[in-house]
């Protein structure tokens, strides 16, 4: 199995994940707080992860046109988790195909967009970008459990 196929199923899974871990919060309010020493509300992450997915997959490595608004992912307030939910569903079939389809010769040529200050190489920055989406998603899961008191969620394997 090659490299574009196992990122593919690995951000496929954890959309879903994602969009069950909004489906678990008790109110749309929730969505929206935060706790002392926790800059970001669950809202506020889902959007930021959206922005990445869209900016960094879809944009760049899709040619999908789209102009990021970084400071509308950290300062929107308010939206529905359905409304959070339907942003995620969106991307779920669109990012996995951008990653699946690159050709092995795409994964050694530079990123379109110089990252921490130099140019990366695209593997190294689809896997960081992984990385960074399963890092986010774990917050959202753990604000939630706290918020709540919840529990953690039974979220299918591969």
């Amino acid at each position: 199995m090659s490299l574009q196929t196992e990122l593919a199923e690995l951000f496929r899974r954890d959309m879903t994940r994602l969009t069950q871990e909004l489906a678990l919060f008790p109110g749309d309010d929730y969505l929206w707080k935060t706790l002392p020493g926790v800059k970001n509300a669950a809202g506020n992450i889902t959007l930021h992860l959206e922005g990445n997915l869209r900016n960094y997959i879809g944009h760049h490595l899709g040619g999908i046109p789209y102009q990021r608004d970084r400071d509308f992912e950290f300062s929107a307030k308010g939206m529905p988790a359905s409304g959070l939910i339907a942003r995620i569903d969106a991307l779920k079939p669109l990012i996995p195909n951008i990653i699946e389809t690159l050709p092995d010769a795409k994964l050694d040529e530079l990123f379109p967009e110089a990252m921490w200050g130099a140019p990366r190489i695209t593997r190294l920055f689809l896997i960081h970008l992984y990385g960074h989406f399963n890092m986010h998603l774990g917050q959202i899961g753990y604000l939630r459990r706290i918020l709540t008191e919840g529990e953690a969620a039974k979220h299918a394997q591969l």
